[in-house]
């Protein structure tokens, strides 16, 4: 007897394994009390954190198209919210939300508003040249430690949830991946999102339909934006401490190759990603300082065995499954 399609999409080997990593991640705490290892929750916090940042970046690269080389700004923007109000007395979680939100906003709009007038290099060279100026910003700011950067006075409160408390911190990071995660699903399937996701497959042909495509992808540039500075608020109390480094090029970087590794313009990738960048770091540095050098090539043979990286093989499993030589024996 065979499936339906509807249902064989629902219950595809992909979608199993999504749910099944999420409930894992789920359970990470319970773990780590298990083997009393309390590095196990930071590092998948990290995990956790880091997979909001690169989906934030997915929305403008993966379904937008457009390659940021600074997108690590709005991480270091956040991170430095929570520090300053935090440096000044500040520790409600709500106001450092709001401060978060309004800054990564409002500079994602500035910057977008000036790079999206740009595409190709160019615009990879302006967002990475924007990145750099508020990194050298932030360097010069010796009243907030400049280069040596500035510890969290104290972790974000909210109404009594205190953010500096591991489990705490993991548990309100993996619930904000999830909403995430439904709302980036919403976002990229609803009206707004087709047009993004047409505007990048033919600019041209959609401002030809009447369609204002610089609006539209600036809109997307600062919803991105808010997103990876709401991670670089959990990461400022993952760490208790900002650095000009955590804006820097090379962690935006990190954040194209976990897009990248995962898959992009896919919706779990981001996730698949950072878990499988930040786990195979933890592993090959226990091996080498050079782990780089070994994780480059594996990189390579994933992006070429599969496009859209991890999440790609993982549907080319889909369709292997689905194939009229599977349905027979289904049928048989």
């Amino acid at each position: 007897m065979q499936a339906s399609p509807a249902l064989a999409h629902k219950w595809s080997a992909s979608n199993m394994i999504n749910i099944v990593l999420l409930i894992m991640l789920a359970l990470v705490p319970l773990y780590a009390r298990s083997v009393t290892d309390p590095f196990i929750v930071t590092l998948a916090s990290r995990i956790v954190i880091f997979a909001i940042a690169a989906l934030s970046l997915n929305l403008i690269l993966g379904y937008g198209g457009l390659v940021s080389f600074g997108h690590a700004l709005y991480l270091g923007l956040g991170v430095y919210s929570a520090t300053i109000l935090s440096f000044h007395g500040v520790d409600n979680g709500w106001l450092q939300l709001l401060t978060t939100l309004l800054v990564c906003g409002l500079v994602g709009l500035l910057t977008g508003s000036i790079a999206l007038r740009t595409s190709g290099i160019s615009f990879i060279m302006i967002t990475l040249a924007f990145a750099q100026m508020f990194y050298f910003l932030f360097v010069s700011l010796s009243q907030y430690g400049g280069d040596d950067g500035l510890r969290l006075a104290s972790g974000s409160n909210f109404n009594g949830i205190l953010l500096t408390d591991a489990r705490t911190l993991y548990f309100v990071a993996l619930v904000l991946l999830c909403l995430s995660l439904y709302a980036c699903h919403r976002l990229v399937h609803s009206r707004f999102g087709v047009v993004i996701r047409a505007t990048k497959s033919n600019e041209p042909r959609m401002r030809a339909l009447g369609y204002s495509t610089y609006h539209y992808r600036l809109v997307m540039y600062v919803i991105s934006a808010s997103l990876c500075g709401v991670a670089g608020l959990l990461y400022a109390n993952l760490t208790q401490f900002g650095s000009p480094s955590y804006m820097s090029w090379t962690t935006s970087g990190e954040l194209i190759v976990m897009v990248m590794l995962g898959g992009i313009g896919t919706l779990f990738g981001p996730l698949l990603g950072a878990l499988a960048m930040i786990l195979t770091e933890e592993g090959l540095k226990a091996l080498t300082e050079h782990w780089m050098a070994l994780f480059g090539p594996l990189l390579v043979i994933i992006i070429i065995k599969s496009r859209l990286g991890i999440a790609g093989i993982l549907q080319a499993l889909d369709q292997r499954r689905g194939s009229p030589a599977n349905h027979k024996q289904e049928s048989a």
